[in-house]
């Protein structure tokens, strides 16, 4: 029975990020499932799994990612193809969750999309979500399903105690009011000192600048968000504790959105060196050598084992957060 419950691990990879896929299988030991992710003529979306996945516990990575919409509609049609071939269980892997910023009203006579993305999701069939750092954590209510939702902080603070960013020189800096919990964690795991950014946003992608809060003379600044998209954030950021005397700025963010000019302008910026995860895959034109790439394929493929086990996910986290600091 034991070896049976191993043996119905199965992975499936939408179109949106197939290396991330196939890195994560790879850490698994266990191969893609074979399925097809076609169009009809008229641009129609598709699938045909090509294997039994009857009574399988079967994981599904595709993240809402540009182009957005395509991405959604291929995750709903696969995760519907797997609950009419009666799949065990179904866990929606969704690295870069779409549509998260819109998650409540602000003005009338607009749409919560994050909640009606989630709905779409289980509708379609999926039993359980597993996403990295959503925009708002409050869309994991929006969702009738047990939600693991993976923080990447300690995948970009073992990134920065291993090249010696810790200790009083370093400030890590939280863009917006919103990002202070995550900053503050990670300074506290730094050792490093708090600077905060208060902005507002007359209306979507544009950033006004209000008051920075903290001392930042003399050390290297770690701007952290979650995503980047305009990159007006990072780089009005940058700008601002460079003014107030940072020596270096740096810029740390889990999903690499990257819109329009976003690369053009994260290189012209007073910002040495981008860092991202590969929850969002970079096109050539969205490269750059200022942009550097770190795998989130390791830390999910454990996720996924871990609830493929039952098991508890959280202590992943707890060990990388609460490590002695190196």
């Amino acid at each position: 029975m034991e070896e049976e419950q191993a043996d119905d691990l199965r992975i499936l990879s939408g179109n949106a990020n197939r290396p991330l896929s196939q890195a994560i299988a790879d850490h698994l030991s266990v191969p893609l499932s074979d399925m097809d992710v076609t169009r009809f003529a008229d641009g129609e979306i598709r699938v045909r799994i090509q294997e039994s996945v009857r009574g399988a516990d079967v994981f599904v990575v595709q993240p809402t990612c540009p182009p957005t919409s395509e991405s959604i509609m291929e995750l709903l049609i696969i995760l519907d193809a797997l609950k009419r071939a009666s799949a065990r269980r179904a866990t929606a892997v969704i690295p870069y969750y779409g549509y998260a910023r819109q998650e409540k009203k602000i003005n009338p006579r607009e749409p919560i999309s994050a909640k009606l993305v989630a709905d779409l999701i289980s509708i379609a069939g999926a039993n359980r979500m597993l996403t990295v750092d959503l925009h708002a954590q409050s869309i994991q209510g929006f969702f009738n399903m047990p939600v693991d939702h993976i923080p990447a902080g300690p995948i970009l603070a073992e990134d920065l105690v291993r090249r010696g960013f810790t200790g009083p020189g370093i400030a890590v800096v939280s863009p917006d009011v919103g990002g202070v919990g995550t900053a503050k964690v990670l300074a506290d795991r730094l050792s490093a000192s708090l600077a905060i950014i208060a902005k507002r946003r007359p209306e979507p992608n544009l950033v006004e600048v209000i008051q920075v809060i903290g001392e930042l003379d003399g050390k290297r600044a770690v701007v952290i968000d979650d995503m980047i998209d305009t990159a007006r954030s990072v780089v009005s950021a940058a700008q601002m504790v460079s003014e107030r005397g940072a020596s270096e700025v740096y810029a740390y963010a889990t999903h690499a959105v990257l819109s329009g000019d976003a690369v053009s302008s994260l290189e012209t910026a007073r910002i040495e060196e981008v860092v991202v995860t590969d929850t969002i895959p970079l096109p050539p034109e969205k490269r750059s050598n200022k942009i550097r790439v770190l795998s989130v394929a390791p830390t999910m493929a454990e996720a996924i084992q871990r609830v493929h086990a039952n098991v508890s996910v959280s202590t992943i986290f707890d060990r990388h957060w609460h490590d002695d600091k190196r």
